[in-house]
């Protein structure tokens, strides 16, 4: 009976396939057994010495591969940005609705093409807090405060509505250059889909998903445009165009996040950048309602 030595074992029968190979390369006789449970790779006694070098020197140079580890995610407070919103949101709806200072907040404060291409810049912010009714208000208050909650969680409140309020204004410029100069348009819905845009960005550079497999790396992108495509399109009072630059330019911003500093920032810095947002939108306001 022929003396044989078992040179390899794993309950992974691909494993002992790859090292069968090698074997087989370089000429050893050998056998592989598979009971089902696992498989062991056996040679004869006087190869044994050879097939176990062979062997080892190919585990020296495929080193088994470990996948990355998830990030750690510090979750941050999320309520004092989301409350920021919905208050600001409805403070707006309220005043415009009442005409305060005797002044149409829509047409003062909406995004008018012509006139943003003269200057006032100030009606891409102000143009994100005006509504047509209520129905198009609690929409967004709605998707804003979903969403918000998230990117609240990731960024801390503060960096994360600052981050939403400016690729917001920068996706209705874009839309604004982009189409007829006599485009009209109000609502918060562009912030919205900017802050989708942002959490997809921010998740898919920042690496927060395991990087294993492409449908995971690409997880964040599928996920935002499926929603993007789910939501941000309607009838034909939907500012299509408005939807998708306010997520192509959340998810630039996102992914600017990442490389920018350290997040979530600190207290400190989360103060100042909500105390930014916030002061973006009065000033805006305090122009347009000046003019």
């Amino acid at each position: 009976m022929e003396d044989l030595r078992v040179v390899y074992e794993s309950t992974n029968r691909q494993s002992c396939s790859d090292r069968a190979l090698v074997l087989a390369s370089v000429q050893i006789p050998h056998q592989l057994v598979d009971d089902g449970m696992s498989c062991v790779l056996v040679v004869p006694a006087e190869y044994s010495p050879r097939a176990v070098e062979e062997l080892r020197l190919y585990d020296d140079e495929n080193p088994p591969t470990r996948p990355k580890p998830r990030k750690r995610i510090v979750y941050q407070d999320a309520l004092p940005g989301v409350i920021g919103y919905v208050f600001v949101v409805c403070a707006v709806a309220w005043l415009a609705g009442y005409s305060f200072f005797g002044i149409n907040w829509s047409v003062a404060g909406r995004v008018d093409g012509t006139l943003i291409r003269d200057g006032e810049w100030w009606r891409t912010i102000t143009a994100l807090t005006l509504h047509s009714g209520v129905r198009h208000l609690l929409g967004n208050l709605v998707f804003g405060v979903f969403f918000g909650i998230f990117a609240g969680r990731l960024l801390g409140s503060g960096v994360a509505w600052l981050a939403v309020l400016v690729a917001a204004a920068l996706g209705n410029t874009a839309n604004t250059l982009l189409l007829d100069s006599t485009h009209r348009s109000i609502g918060a819905s562009t912030a919205v889909f900017a802050t989708l845009g942002i959490l997809a960005g921010y998740v898919w550079r920042g690496q927060l998903m395991a990087q294993d497999r492409w449908s995971t790396r690409f997880g964040p992108i599928i996920g935002g445009l499926a929603l993007l495509m789910f939501t941000g399109t309607g009838d034909k009072n939907t500012d299509i165009g408005a939807h998708l630059l306010g997520f192509v330019c959340g998810f630039a911003t996102g992914m600017l996040l990442t490389v920018i500093g350290k997040m979530p920032a600190p207290p400190r810095t989360q103060r100042a950048a909500g105390g930014i947002a916030l002061g973006l939108i009065a000033i805006s306001w305090l122009i347009a309602l000046q003019v």
